[in-house]
């Protein structure tokens, strides 16, 4: 049983949890969570941690057979945890890698080749949970891929990862340093992009989104940027009442693609 936070595996999952290039550089993330453990691919887990409480309770070692876990006592566990309230158990989880052209390729349930593309493209997203919330959503709704400027919040920041509750694992993504310039090769493959913009000339609901399609959305307070807004083919506007200037970024993201998903 490890009980000291001195060592060198404790010291390397705090790491891993404050820094992302810490994270890039071993190419490994921390899932944290009896959910994300148990739904990450078993393949791609590195290290299995559990506390002294978690191992005792009834029916977690059956839960554990087949995996490899070292025991951690509860105080190490507790400072190495990025929850208030630990449930006992992280992993340590191979980044899984993305090429563009993944972004088209979604599939059904059945595991049958989806028809059409869509995708969500977010632009300087800073809000971890609001990024978790979109990939989640964006499961739910179908979404064939996540599109992302380099300059958005880390995907693998562990506050993200939690708020996907699972979807990380299914939903392919692909960061980008030249946001413009992947849009630009979204719209050579055939894809319509649709920006989310307040000033829209169009209701979100009146195009056809049973095409390959592309949601833009931007950053929390300032939206897109007039460069990426520029590229989309049309903007499109959620109605708004009362006062309201704007929607979260995220709760914008899940109109936009559920009337998608509606549409087809």
């Amino acid at each position: 049983m490890i009980t000291s936070v001195s060592n060198k595996h404790m010291k390397e999952i705090s790491q891993l949890n404050r820094k992302a290039k810490t994270r890039y550089e071993r190419r490994v993330f921390v899932a944290e969570g009896m959910k994300m453990c148990m739904e990450a691919p078993k393949k791609d887990i590195v290290a299995m941690y559990v506390s002294e409480s978690f191992i005792a309770k009834e029916g977690n070692r059956e839960l554990l057979a087949g995996y490899s876990y070292e025991t951690v006592s509860n105080r190490a566990f507790a400072a190495i945890s990025d929850t208030k309230t630990p449930q006992g158990i992280l992993c340590l989880v191979k980044m899984p890698k993305y090429r563009m052209e993944d972004l088209m390729k979604g599939r059904t349930k059945e595991g049958a080749k989806a028809k059409q593309a869509l995708i969500l493209v977010l632009e300087n997203i800073q809000d971890p949970g609001n990024l978790g919330t979109m990939i989640r959503t964006g499961e739910g709704a179908g979404v064939t891929g996540l599109l992302m400027s380099q300059d958005s919040v880390d995907i693998f920041h562990p506050k993200v990862i939690r708020a996907t509750m699972g979807s990380l694992y299914r939903v392919p993504f692909y960061v980008t340093p030249d946001l413009p310039g992947a849009i630009q090769r979204l719209k050579s493959w055939g894809v319509m992009a649709y920006a989310a913009h307040l000033e829209g000339s169009v209701e979100y609901s009146q195009p056809d989104y049973r095409r390959p399609t592309a949601f833009l959305v931007g950053n929390e307070g300032n939206g897109l940027s007039p460069q990426a807004a520029r590229l989309a083919d049309c903007q499109v506007k959620i109605p708004l009442e009362g006062n309201v200037e704007s929607l979260n970024a995220a709760v914008a993201a899940a109109l936009l693609m559920y009337e998608a998903r509606r549409q087809r």
